[in-house]
């Protein structure tokens, strides 16, 4: 770091765990800003853009996209109040909601495959497959013929 507390590209690369390609392909998406270039033409980072790649990293962590956080930052960037934010992460919350339930469904499924003790996923010689895998997979055009 200079002492205007500025960063080099990889300074904030390894400060904020990405790759350098990360960040550039983070400036080029418009969630950082381009930095200042150095006399010698090194770009050169506020320090904040730390902060800002630890905020979006734990966004994508809670399940937002890249999408999405790009355009909660916006809101954010043009300080006004919304309750945008709120609003999207009642969705994500719906949305994880839902996946668990789908995962859930799975897990069931595959237990009660090990516990018969299926063996083929065609030709399952277990007394009581659970899983009907040869219609599961039958083209639906070739379905009720």
């Amino acid at each position: 770091m200079n002492s205007e507390g500025r960063l080099r590209t990889g300074e904030v690369a390894e400060a904020a765990g990405v790759n350098i390609q990360t960040l550039r392909y983070y400036e080029r998406r418009g969630l950082i800003a381009e930095p200042a270039r150095s006399p010698g033409g090194h770009r050169i980072y506020p320090v904040e853009t730390v902060t800002l790649l630890a905020v979006i990293k734990a966004a994508q962590k809670l399940g937002f996209t890249l999408d999405e956080v790009t355009e909660l930052l916006d809101t954010g960037r043009r300080r006004h109040p919304t309750r945008d934010l709120q609003q999207r992460a009642v969705a994500k919350l719906a949305e994880v909601d839902q996946k668990i339930a789908h995962l859930h469904t799975i897990r069931q499924a595959l237990t009660e495959l090990i516990a018969a003790r299926c063996d083929s996923l065609t030709n399952c010689t277990c007394a009581d497959c659970p899983m009907p895998f040869a219609e599961l997979a039958e083209p639906e055009g070739l379905k009720h013929r």
